[in-house]
């Protein structure tokens, strides 16, 4: 995949009925070498839940724009082994979810269980051709937290969802 704008709006999720909804169930693994303002470095393993099917990626991703709705993203598939050495350079706290594809009214919604030290957190994220794309919100959708920076998989990684205060 080459250098592309990534359009994506994220939320939080009211229940787990999404599951018997998916397609696909993905387990994740992923980290971050850079963490910087204008652009973060990450190295993700993912394995297949239903075919075993393993695939590791190196992703670069820009700053997001204002709103958080959009940002640019390159992507490379890397050998898998090495995605696992460089897992390990890889600053505290890596992601470790599963994911889920919800096939809804037209659209894709991947929805991300966390585990580990994010353990508890559900978000939903659509990606979209447009920032202002319409789309129908299935009932299990609830508040957006496209702006909100704390959401962001990088900020997890520094400042995991199990240390937040109320």
């Amino acid at each position: 995949m080459g250098l592309s704008l990534e359009i994506e709006r994220k939320f939080l999720v009211l229940s787990q009925t999404f599951i018997s909804q998916a397609s696909r169930r993905i387990e994740m693994r992923q980290g971050y070498l850079n963490t910087d303002a204008r652009r973060v470095v990450r190295v993700r393993l993912s394995k297949d839940l239903d075919s075993n099917q393993r695939q590791a990626f190196l992703t670069i991703k820009g700053k997001s724009s204002d709103d958080g709705l959009s940002r640019v993203e390159w992507e490379q598939a890397i050998d898998y082994q090495e995605g696992e050495q460089l897992l390990g350079l890889c600053l505290p706290y890596p992601i470790e979810k599963i994911r889920y594809l919800v096939p809804f009214q037209g659209h894709n919604f991947e929805v991300d269980v966390f585990q580990g030290q994010n353990q508890g957190l559900i978000v939903a994220e659509i990606e979209l051709p447009e920032v202002n794309a319409e789309f129908q919100r299935p009932d299990w959708l609830g508040a957006e937290v496209s702006s909100q920076g704390k959401y962001t998989n990088a900020s997890l990684a520094e400042k995991p969802f199990l240390t937040w205060i109320d």
